[in-house]
């Protein structure tokens, strides 16, 4: 059972104001959203976010930190990243030359020394659990790291503590908000899952988009916004390899500005497709359903 949060003065008043504050940053999240980053802070429960590549997964826990005036500490998996990139390790070069530099003393001393908060590299989990400021734990594509970091994961996340054994146990005396996302590539446990909230981000309907484009690039002329996104829509209908995220519709939108043009006809798309779709195969079958040959 995990222990109680260390009490601390909630960030958020109500999912009105999860909403509002998010929208100043620039993140514009519908109400599911709202409520899932209100009750993950309210309840101090990790939140495991979940959806393809590009929805705004990792935008959403930087708005958080950005609305909260957090520190955001992030650990970015990947296939192999291990305990020591992940927690602490010890700086086993300096460890060397303070052994060095006293050879002929007492051992016992020397061993105690080098085992010291001198030698110690925090990464990013250790770093996160031993903050008194506010923080944002952001542990990113948890689905690319091996099985045996959600072990980890299990340990930390049911505690935050941490246990150094040369140094003792280090609990948190503010627990960090913890995001956690994954773009489904393989299923994560369901021990992990139980301890966290949960929450599926789609690619937005047609009216967010719009306003999430509006947001970030207001020059651009509402009636090229509106042939953009349902462009945007009708190439996340085909199998592609990489189909168009948020931050490639974003991109799209400020090189049409860029380039000043004011329709996006078939001459506009065809010389801009690399802005949104990175494979050529995907340029091959876009060009053929668009009909731009």
């Amino acid at each position: 059972m995990d222990r109680a949060a260390p009490t601390q003065a909630p960030a958020f008043t109500s999912v009105d104001g999860v909403v509002a504050k998010l929208e100043d940053t620039g993140y514009l999240a519908d109400n599911a959203t709202a409520t899932a980053v209100f009750l993950a802070d309210r309840l101090g429960k990790p939140l495991l976010i979940e959806g393809p590549a590009g929805v705004g997964k990792t935008e959403l826990a930087r708005a958080v930190a950005q609305t909260t005036d957090a520190e955001l500490v992030r650990l970015q998996c990947y296939e192999g990243v291990d305990e020591a990139r992940a927690l602490y390790e010890w700086n086993h070069a300096k460890q060397i030359l303070r052994i060095q530099a006293g050879q002929g003393g007492d051992w016992d001393a020397a061993k105690a020394d080098v085992f010291s908060e001198e030698f110690l590299l925090p990464r990013p989990l250790l770093t996160a659990i031993r903050r008194d400021d506010p923080t944002v734990l952001l542990v990113d594509e948890v689905d690319k790291a091996d099985v045996e970091i959600e072990g980890l994961l299990l340990e930390v996340l049911s505690d935050f503590a941490v246990t150094v054994p040369e140094l003792g146990t280090v609990t948190a005396t503010r627990r960090p908000f913890t995001v956690l996302t994954s773009n489904a590539t393989r299923e994560l446990s369901e021990a992990l899952k139980r301890r966290c909230l949960f929450l599926h981000l789609d690619f937005p309907g047609a009216d967010l988009e719009r306003r999430i484009l509006a947001s970030r690039v207001p020059e651009l002329p509402e009636a090229v916004a509106e042939q953009l996104v349902r462009t945007i829509r009708v190439l996340r209908g085909m199998a592609l390899k990489k189909v168009p995220s948020v931050a490639e519709t974003i991109d799209w939108g400020r090189t049409l500005l860029a380039l000043g043009l004011d329709t996006l006809d078939d001459d506009a798309v065809r010389a801009t497709l690399g802005v949104i779709l990175k494979h050529q195969p995907d340029h091959v079958r876009a060009a053929a359903e668009l009909r731009l040959n």
